[in-house]
């Protein structure tokens, strides 16, 4: 098939200039027609690209050095799993080269400008696959993720990026980085489309030799969920960063979560062992063959990151392995008390310049909370949190123990959703949320509150915290009278239903909530309140609150007030 390759000089002589709507530095080769193989499939009339350490046959696999470049005979696995669903691949991206870094600076092919703002690095080593999806280019793009480069340029660039368990997807035709801890992750502008994804792409592969068979949890996080917020939280005298991650705390609190502060340090100290010991040695083993005849071929820092891997002994990586298992025996003490984990997707946002200034310092920032994910076996999710006030995108990750692939995207997607961001760069307003994968549909109850239990009023965490969810506003049917019933704390009113024409139509809400937890609310509701049937003014029945009659002798009738909140404003109005 004809394509077309950009050689190393052109692209890298590409000037970063004013944010254009497409960086020619994301792409290093596409085909002149996307490739598909059918019409039909899950994926169908979707476009994806594939970072270039992923194969795709009729097209050179390059790793962003020119001097590796193979041309592979068949398609990566997870390619070829996303052809037969439908998608078309439209090309190949750039990257940090051999996968090394977490900034998008380190190719010879030219350094991937952030979507919003070109002065500022896109984030790494998926640079150009993160690119390509904030701008609106392709639906998705794959790419890999050995230390959060599925992860940190998803933050950096309002975008999606689900970093799965490692083993879900297979690795088979993908350029490894670091063999054991490798993942090919999914880059997308929502939750619900890299779910699906995903779904597409996961699948067991005996050619994979880390490839697993795993049970992923199919029922969502519960209603009222305890989230994880590290001890400690350096954001590197990035004031925006940390004003937007308190802001993340907060709606995540509002989404039926409580914090819990987790002891940060065996994180910190497992993502460490990454580059500062003798696990290095495994990026080196990686492409040891071609390394050590070509060398030179490779661009610093990459270079020295590399070559660094030659000088431990086999004892020293067993020693590091076993550092490894001793810290994640630590770190999963927290799981105990927490659902997940919620941190940062990265600390700050460096400009290109100061980034190739100190590339090592401060590319080991950018990976403050990733490092540690692969090592220690997790799950994670980066969800787009929201615009800082100097115009840069900032992200969170959800972080959840292996197999918690769909449990972190339904969170993530109604957080996602919450934010009420737009799409990447684009300027699209959010889809319709969707059925995640893998999730067990719930059987939902709707009722409807009338009093105390309305949103603002003192009851309504009693809704909350079971997970329900507001899903109308509206009134009852005209046959109501509506009463405040005295000596009730807090105040609490009575709905008692009339013959018609004797009443009025009061204003309710319309809570839905998982049926698993009504019974539990329903036990708190105290006589003479209960929950019957209540006609709404549309002639929809729905559960809702009711109150024994016997009950309102002597209460005031307020009735021709239409609602709680009326008479709770009139309480405070001036005589």
């Amino acid at each position: 098939m004809v394509h077309t390759v950009l050689p190393a000089d052109t692209a890298a002589a590409a000037p970063v200039g004013a944010a254009p709507a497409s960086a020619p530095q994301a792409w290093i080769s596409r085909f002149d027609t996307p490739l598909r193989l059918t019409d039909a499939g899950p994926l169908a009339g979707l476009r994806f690209a594939a970072k270039d350490n992923i194969d795709a046959a009729g097209l050179p696999t390059t790793a962003a050095c020119p001097a590796f470049a193979y041309r592979p005979q068949a398609h990566a696995a997870v390619v070829a799993r996303l052809l037969h669903a439908g998608a078309s691949l439209v090309g190949k991206t750039n990257l940090d080269q051999f996968a090394c870094g977490l900034n998008g600076t380190r190719s010879p092919y030219g350094a991937v400008p952030n979507a919003f703002n070109p002065v500022y690095v896109c984030g790494g080593s998926s640079s150009g696959s993160a690119h390509v999806v904030a701008t609106g280019e392709v639906d998705f793009a794959l790419g890999t993720d050995t230390a959060g480069s599925g992860r940190v340029p998803a933050g950096l660039n309002n975008i999606v990026g689900l970093k799965p368990s490692k083993g879900l997807i297979s690795a088979h035709g993908v350029v490894p980085a670091a063999q054991s801890v490798d993942c090919v992750s999914i880059f997308a502008r929502t939750v619900g489309l890299a779910a699906q994804v995903l779904q597409a792409a996961m699948g067991p592969d005996a050619r994979d030799p880390f490839s697993r068979t795993l049970v992923l949890a199919d029922a969502p996080f519960p209603a009222a969920f305890r989230f994880g917020v590290p001890s400690e939280l350096p954001f590197f005298g990035d004031d925006a960063a940390e004003a937007a991650f308190r802001q993340a705390v907060t709606r995540l609190r509002e989404l039926g979560g409580t914090p819990v502060t987790v002891d940060f340090a065996p994180l910190a100290q497992a993502a460490s062992l990454l580059y500062e010991s003798a696990l290095v040695a495994e990026r080196y083993a990686a492409i040891r063959e071609f390394f050590d005849a070509h060398e030179a071929e490779a661009m610093e820092p990459v270079r020295g990151i590399i070559a660094a891997g030659r000088g431990y002994s086999a004892a020293d990586l067993v020693a590091a392995q076993v550092r490894l298992r001793a810290l994640g025996q630590r770190a999963s003490a927290m799981w105990q008390d927490i659902d997940l984990l919620l941190v940062p997707t990265a600390p700050t946002h460096y400009t290109i310049a100061a980034m190739q200034a100190d590339p090592v310092a401060l590319n080991r920032n950018l990976g403050a909370y990733t490092n540690f994910v692969n090592l220690l076996d997790y799950a994670a999710l980066s969800v787009p949190a929201g615009i800082r006030a100097d115009g840069l995108p900032f992200g969170i990750t959800l972080i959840g123990p292996c197999g918690s692939d769909w449990q972190l995207a339904e969170l993530g997607q109604r957080y996602h959703h919450d934010t009420a961001l737009t799409q990447g760069v684009t300027g699209q307003a959010l889809p319709a949320p969707i059925a995640i994968p893998g999730i067990r549909p719930q059987a939902m109850v709707r009722v409807a509150v009338v009093g105390a239990h309305l949103s603002g009023m003192p009851l309504n965490s009693q809704l909350t915290e079971r997970g329900a969810r507001l899903v109308a506003t509206t009134q009852t049917a005209p046959d109501y009278r509506f009463y405040a019933l005295p000596g009730t704390v807090p105040p609490k009113p009575g709905l008692v239903r009339v013959a018609a024409g004797t009443g009025g139509a009061i204003a309710v809400e319309v809570w839905e909530m998982p049926a698993a937890h009504y019974g539990s609310f329903v036990a708190l509701i105290p006589a003479p309140l209960g929950i019957g049937t209540l006609t709404l003014a549309d002639g929809a029945s729905v559960q809702g609150f009711i109150c024994e009659s016997l009950a309102t002798q002597g209460a005031q009738d307020i009735t021709h007030l239409g609602g709680w909140r009326a008479y709770i404003a009139s309480l405070k109005a001036p005589a």
